[in-house]
């Protein structure tokens, strides 16, 4: 039975990433809702970085309370965005997510840690935006989505994956990152997936360390909340329970502050990222 919404505990905002959508967040969201927790399942119009990040602000400026925001892949970058200047958003979580700096983009960084298959699964196909200029509209290779986006879940569900995915504009994967709110100390938590073959393991760790977030590991692919759904509420719950705590979130916890049944339920390993 669904628990009565408590107006004192935060507002949960799942943001998705590039080639999906809402939906994917299912098990998250239900696990919440379980808990009483106002869930949303926010519409990434996957445009480019600073167009989402301002549709994904304007929204949550209608949101009362307290914020917990949660973005997968591209939409970790636009929940950083996003969140920039809100002091209603309490915490970051990442799933497999992108933390760009500002002015930084996904091809950079790409190009400085080896191992993603994305690239050369990528089909552009042009379009024209409303004010008349030309982009292209990003989709994964049927052919190739399973293993460059969804290796750890079953080949019928990474086929209906990749034949419902939302087109992802070439303007938001090599664009510039505005200003993002980890840089002036909105605390962040990671869900590492150590066999992602979109995001290279080692660049979700650079990232994750640099934004001082806590990480936790887990031998998933780039579709972690899929594959390891459980790991992923654990995480966030983590989040929102710090959110509450003295009415403020604390330093990232170190798996010491876990509850080893937690950690047992997600076979993850937490580690609390040091500043570099």
């Amino acid at each position: 039975m669904t628990t009565e919404l408590d107006d004192a505990k935060p507002t949960i905002v799942l943001v998705h990433g590039a080639w999906a959508d809402a939906t994917g967040f299912d098990s998250q969201i239900r696990a919440l809702q379980d808990r009483g927790l106002r869930t949303i399942g926010f519409g990434n119009p996957l445009r480019d970085i600073d167009g989402d990040a301002r549709y994904l602000a304007e929204f949550l400026r209608t949101v009362t309370g307290p914020i917990v925001l949660v973005g997968h892949s591209y939409g970790g970058i636009v929940i950083s965005v996003a969140a920039t200047g809100n002091e209603q958003v309490k915490a970051l979580v990442y799933l497999n997510g992108w933390i760009l700096d500002e002015g930084e983009s996904q091809a950079q960084l790409l190009e400085r840690f080896e191992g993603s298959l994305v690239g050369p699964a990528i089909r552009p196909v042009p379009y024209t935006r409303p004010d008349g200029s030309q982009d292209a509209d990003l989709y994964l290779d049927p052919a190739a989505f399973h293993g460059a986006f969804a290796g750890d879940v079953d080949g019928a569900t990474a086929a209906a994956l990749a034949a419902a995915q939302r087109p992802f504009a070439n303007a938001a994967f090599t664009g510039p990152s505005g200003p993002p709110a980890w840089k002036t100390g909105t605390p962040c938590w990671y869900l590492l997936g150590t066999d992602d073959k979109a995001i290279p393991p080692t660049l979700q760790r650079f990232m994750a360390e640099r934004a001082h977030a806590t990480i936790v590991e887990v031998p998933a692919s780039h579709v972690s909340f899929l594959s390891q759904p459980d790991a992923a509420t654990e995480l966030i719950l983590q989040a929102v329970e710090a959110t509450r705590a003295a009415g403020a979130v604390p330093e990232p916890r170190s798996r010491a502050g876990q509850s080893s049944d937690s950690a047992d339920r997600s076979s993850a390993t937490a580690q609390s990222a040091q500043p570099s």
